[in-house]
């Protein structure tokens, strides 16, 4: 997936708009990757299958979510994502957000 098809990034912050949850992007899916039986279950709202997915690791919580972009914006709080996993994914947080351990491609 190029960078420009998907409007986040790995390690930016961001704020679910439905759910009120921040979190920290680990993965993009240039579109939906999941079974249709979790789609027709968890996807009440029905976002589209052809735009990026995202796999977040949640503030506060120790799960993960799988989110359609359009559920999501730019998290405007700022500041770390206290979850236990941010260490297996970032090396450091920075000033644009977490500095992932692996370069992209």
């Amino acid at each position: 997936m190029s960078a420009a098809t998907a409007k986040f990034a790995v390690g930016q912050l961001i704020h679910h708009k439905l759910f009120d949850y921040r979190g920290v992007i680990v993965d993009v899916d240039p579109s939906f990757e999941g079974s249709e039986d979790w789609y027709r279950s968890v996807a009440k709202s029905r976002p589209p299958k052809d735009r990026p997915w995202y796999h977040v690791l949640v503030d506060g919580f120790g799960h993960r979510t799988y989110v359609a972009e359009r559920n999501l914006q730019p998290d405007t709080a700022g500041g770390p994502v206290d979850h236990a996993d941010i260490g297996v994914y970032f090396k450091a947080f920075g000033d644009e957000g977490y500095i992932p351990r692996r370069k992209e491609n």
